[in-house]
């Protein structure tokens, strides 16, 4: 990991990692946005960028970061002991089953929720972190509804397949059964 002093006089050095390296759109809106401070002479916010790492790779993802958490109003700057951003914790956090499945949903303090989904297909599977880059829902039963839709297109995919070491079929269904509970238990709560 390079070191370096993120200063007014750091505008080569950019450039040269700039030119050296692959970009993602924030990546380069970031680099950007650090030149511009370092042409208009703003000490000041060049001293916050380089609150947020000890490289140039750091300070981009931890910053993304924080932005992304500003998105569903978390404000706190932390780091964890590696310096990286810690990521913040979802208020109404919850944990729901379906079958060996799992639906992650939180709400951010602004109000926005987000899901992220645990799938087991028996063996195969794919996991995500609920985290500030989870797609926003303006309430808990949008994102639920979100999160049962998305999950039945991953079990159904599998409904038939005739690979049966990875995707257990009484398993695939079970979860649909899960599901379609939920989704009733989610529609009879919004009923009264």
């Amino acid at each position: 990991m390079e070191k370096f002093a993120l200063t007014l006089q750091s505008k080569p050095a950019i450039e040269q990692y700039i030119s050296e390296n692959h970009w993602m759109s924030y990546e380069r809106q970031l680099m950007m946005e650090i030149l511009s401070y370092i042409d208009k002479g703003d000490v000041e916010q060049l001293a916050w960028f380089a609150g947020f790492g000890n490289s140039y790779r750091q300070i981009l993802m931890n910053v993304n970061e924080y932005r992304k958490g500003l998105e569903f109003g978390f404000t706190t700057i932390a780091f964890n002991q590696y310096g990286w951003f810690a990521s913040p914790k979802f208020l109404n956090y919850e944990e729901i089953e379906m079958e060996k499945s799992n639906i992650r949903i939180g709400r951010g303090p602004n109000g926005l929720w987000a899901y992220a989904l645990s799938i087991n297909y028996g063996v195969a599977g794919s996991s995500a972190p609920l985290c500030v880059f989870c797609k926003k829902f303006p309430n808990r039963n949008t994102a639920m509804i979100a999160a049962f839709t998305e999950l039945k297109v991953a079990i159904n995919s599998k409904i038939g397949s005739t690979d049966r070491t990875n995707y257990h079929q009484d398993v695939l269904v079970k979860t649909l059964k899960a599901i379609t509970a939920a989704e009733i238990g989610l529609v009879q709560l919004t009923l009264f």
